[in-house]
């Protein structure tokens, strides 16, 4: 599996922004969240997430369409479409 790219845009005390990108085939790789955060959708899409068990899900991303998560959740997010993935994270920092 490919790796994802990523490309941090803001980093400062408040808040880090991240672009990711997840060609057709790539992953993040496993990894805990340490901060709670904010995904941005840029383009829409479905991912696949894997849980620390290796349970699968699927996950739909809509364009725009924000959404929000605590510290602490643990995954490895895939890209088995065909198509790009694309989406801004901004970790809170506290």
């Amino acid at each position: 599996m490919l790796a994802a790219r990523s490309e941090v845009q803001v980093d400062n005390e408040e808040v880090r922004v991240t672009e990711w990108r997840l060609p057709p085939g790539s992953a993040t790789g496993h990894h805990t969240h340490g901060m709670d955060y904010v995904i941005v959708p840029v383009v829409a899409g479905e991912m696949t997430i894997v849980a620390p068990n290796g349970e699968r899900s699927k996950a739909q991303l809509a364009a725009g369409k924000s959404y929000f998560r605590k510290a602490g959740v643990q995954h490895d997010v895939l890209n088995e479409t065909s198509t790009e993935i694309v989406f801004v994270e901004v970790e809170l920092k506290r």
